[in-house]
């Protein structure tokens, strides 16, 4: 009984062995589809604002509830995470300020402006990307993500061009928001890339209270009473947080940890093609054929990006 045992144990560790190294292989796919369904989400997600909007629940306090709820349910993270949390206090502060910015004026500018025209000045964060991994990272782009980010870049251009004003330039406070909000989406990629060994979980969180802190600070600043609003309100804005902001969040947290900003960046450009499609849909905004030639050139440029990421991590 006993040698059988003392046999089996060098069977039984390579069985352990294989499981471990199995569960430890990279899944070059799975980032790809957490950004991709980032992507859709932020795209349909100025609806459900403007619904809310219309029942007498503003921006800002929309953001505030929505992430002040995700922050509730998970702020025990903070604890847990303890250590980590120290270690990288700083860049965490920094993220989720950044986060904070990009979350709310966003939120802002789809409120204020033309969906399609926010999302468009939104995406010229894959230029702020490539600029920032640069300079903070040490990024470097090849030659095959050199003509993913070009394709890319030019489809937003395409799209964004209009003959009345010539070269794409915000042009009011909405269009400044969504340039903002590019610039402060990509600074807070670069931090989560930069922290790739912190937790998905505790960025995530950093990052709601990053919302809640600006959220908070604008309301403040601006003097916005609070909203005289319904119970249902209030628990769709809830719902809103915890099913919509929360896993948007933590899918793209995982994304940006897992894949160079440059690369992410472009994939998260689907976002403009699902965002035309449901203005288009839901509004009587117009969508010109120039748009959809862009967006083609969109799509192209998110499916030759996840097929570089691919290849390289198999």
């Amino acid at each position: 009984m006993v040698a059988g045992n003392n046999l089996s144990l060098p069977v039984c560790d390579e069985i352990i062995r294989y499981a471990m190294n199995t569960a430890k292989q990279p899944r070059p796919l799975l980032p790809v589809i957490s950004l991709l369904l980032t992507a859709t989400l932020w795209g349909i997600v100025w609806y459900p604002l403007r619904l809310l909007e219309a029942q007498g629940l503003a921006g800002l306090w929309s953001a505030a509830i929505s992430y002040g709820a995700a922050l509730a349910v998970c702020v025990w993270v903070f604890g847990r995470e303890r250590r980590a949390l120290q270690e990288n206090l700083l860049y965490l502060a920094l993220m989720g300020l950044a986060a904070g910015w990009c979350n709310v004026a966003f939120i802002m500018a789809v409120l204020e402006g033309t969906v399609v025209r926010v999302l468009l000045l939104f995406y010229l964060s894959p230029f702020w990307a490539v600029c920032l991994g640069w300079l903070m990272l040490g990024e470097r782009l090849d030659g095959k993500s050199l003509l993913v980010f070009a394709i890319a870049i030019s489809g937003a251009i395409i799209m964004l061009w209009d003959e009345t004003i010539g070269m794409p330039w915000p042009r009011n406070e909405a269009d400044w928001l969504a340039v903002s909000s590019g610039f402060a989406f990509a600074l807070s990629n670069v931090y989560i890339r930069k922290m790739h060994h912190v937790g998905v979980w505790l960025k995530s969180v950093s990052s709601w209270l990053g919302v809640v802190l600006v959220a908070g600070a604008w309301i403040a600043f601006s003097h916005a009473g609070l909203p005289a609003i319904g119970s249902g309100v209030l628990l769709a804005a809830i719902a809103l947080g915890l099913f919509g902001f929360l896993v948007m969040t933590v899918a793209v947290q995982y994304g940006v940890s897992h894949m160079p900003v440059h690369r992410s960046a472009v994939i998260l450009l689907f976002e403009l093609v699902i965002g035309a499609v449901s203005a288009l849909l839901l509004t009587d905004e117009v969508v010109l054929v120039r748009e959809w030639v862009g967006g083609i050139m969109i799509v192209m440029a998110a499916y030759l990006a996840a097929h570089i990421h691919a290849s390289d991590t198999a």
